[in-house]
Parts: C-alpha cells; structure tokens; sequence
C-alpha cells in the first residue's frame, strides 16, 4: 500500500525545542512510514507535540483516565470523498512521559518518538492492540516500519508502556 501524506505539526510545549530540535523532523519521517507500510491514497494527519498536563486532560475527557500517557490518537472517521484527502485525525505526543520512557528504557529519545508516532499513525489506520491477536499484527508491523528508518526493534524487551 501507499500513497501521499500531508502532515500538519503543532507545537504546545516548548520543551520539545530544547529536548529534541528535529522532532518534527523525525515524526514526518515516521508518520509517512506508517502511512506507506498501511495506508493508501491521499490522507492528512494532524500532530500536537504536546505535554504531560495537556495530555493528561485530554486523556481524561477522551478516555476516562484521568493521567498522561505518551501518545494519543483521535481517528477522524473519514473516508475521503472523491477529490479531497482522506483525514486520519490527530496524534497527541506528551514530552515529559516520553523522555521518562525512554530513559527508563534506554532508548534514544528520537527513536521513542519515532516508535509512538508510528504506534498512533497505525491506530488512525484501524490497528489495535487490545487483544493478543491484534497486539501481534500491529507490533510487527511497529518493527517493521521501525526497521526501514533504522530505528531497533522496540520490543525486543518487553514494554508494556505504548498506548
């Protein structure tokens, strides 16, 4: 599959600037993976490099859980019509929480960004990982899409920390 992938990057925090200058950079990077590996056609995604507060809000009005995580993805739910993009949706990335992953993991920063951009751009696409089953598909393909941008396989150890 594959196809054209209009990102569009917002900024709330920051501290993005200072933690990690080629952020935008590396989450296009990523993003336009993810959609060539499964997505096709036109599409346009929206990203928020954001923080630990404002996600945690986000998280509690969208999904009940009243803390921050590292990212989240709001699907559009939008097929596209006949001459326009399909619209994704928005992946919502929390600095704080992801720098904390990565250095309790040992990971490069970019390479954690890169791993939660990829992670949220295949749940707009439909990928979950609720079930093992699911878990299984949408983690190899995370490898796999990870692996063409020479990012290490993210779970290579055991991580219990995505999505």
């Amino acid at each position: 599959m594959s196809g054209d992938l209009t990102i569009e990057v917002s900024c709330s925090a920051e501290g993005w600037a200072v933690a990690l200058p080629d952020a935008e950079t590396l989450l296009c990077r990523a993003a336009d993976a993810a959609w060539k590996a499964a997505g096709s056609g036109v599409a346009e995604l929206s990203v928020l490099l954001s923080d630990d507060a404002e996600v945690q809000v986000l998280n509690r009005d969208y999904r009940g859980k009243d803390k921050p995580t590292n990212v989240l993805s709001f699907p559009a739910d939008d097929d596209g019509a006949p001459g326009r993009p399909r619209l994704l949706g928005d992946v919502v990335l929390a600095l704080e929480t992801i720098e904390r992953e990565a250095i309790a993991q040992s990971k490069p920063l970019a390479d954690h960004l890169s791993h939660l951009t990829v992670h949220g751009v295949l749940h707009l696409l439909g990928h979950d990982h609720e079930i093992e089953t699911q878990a299984t598909v949408m983690e190899a393909l995370e490898t796999e899409v990870l692996s063409s941008l020479g990012v290490a396989d993210p779970y290579a150890a055991i991580d219990e920390t995505v999505g």
